[in-house]
């Protein structure tokens, strides 16, 4: 497991799909995933500090698990499965620790409002992260990198690189030439 952080919150300006990008606490790789509307402003408004006159959804989740007597200890992105991405909210719940099933999105909304740390698993990453380029500020795929430092390359699944190609369609659209600035756009 490899520790991110939410750098930003972004929104595609061909089909204003959101995005959460997260980054490797230790590296330059960033892990888009697309989100909802009403999650990425779940995300933001507690990222910007913004005070609601009532509770949002995960507010009230957060509420729960703690009326409950449960914490989360983390949350976790364990996998991308055509093109749909998994998550797990860690629990510890009477001296035993419980992984909730749930979306990217969800779990990063109440991570945020807990203060708990955010996972990935390098299989997610190896699949979905990308690097900015240094020199055109696009973003790069972990194989591109390894391709231009001249790192040998394994075989690519034609199949996968089908069921990718959408996902980095998307991500070629979106503005990403501030991330290695560390200046994220928030939504």
């Amino acid at each position: 497991m490899i520790e991110m952080t939410i750098d930003s919150i972004r929104v595609s300006l061909m089909n204003y799909q959101r995005v959460v990008i997260l980054k490797e606490r230790e590296s330059d790789r960033y892990l888009p995933i697309w989100i909802g509307p009403a999650e990425a402003d779940a995300i933001a408004v507690k990222l910007q500090d913004v005070t609601v006159p009532r509770p949002l959804t995960h507010d009230l989740l957060r509420e729960i698990i703690t009326g409950l007597g449960a914490t989360v200890n983390r949350i976790i992105v364990t996998n991308l499965k055509d093109d749909t991405f998994f998550a797990e909210i860690v629990l510890q719940v009477n001296g035993k620790e419980l992984s909730i099933d749930s979306r990217p999105s969800d779990a990063l909304a109440l991570a945020v409002r807990v203060k708990v740390p955010i996972f990935a698993n390098e299989e997610v990453l190896s699949k979905a992260a990308i690097f900015l380029d240094k020199e055109t500020g696009k973003p790069i795929t972990v194989a591109e990198k390894e391709q231009a430092e001249g790192k040998p390359q394994a075989p690519i699944d034609e199949a996968e690189m089908k069921r990718m190609s959408a996902f980095k369609e998307f991500i070629d659209s979106l503005d990403l030439s501030d991330l290695d600035e560390g200046k994220g756009k928030k939504a």
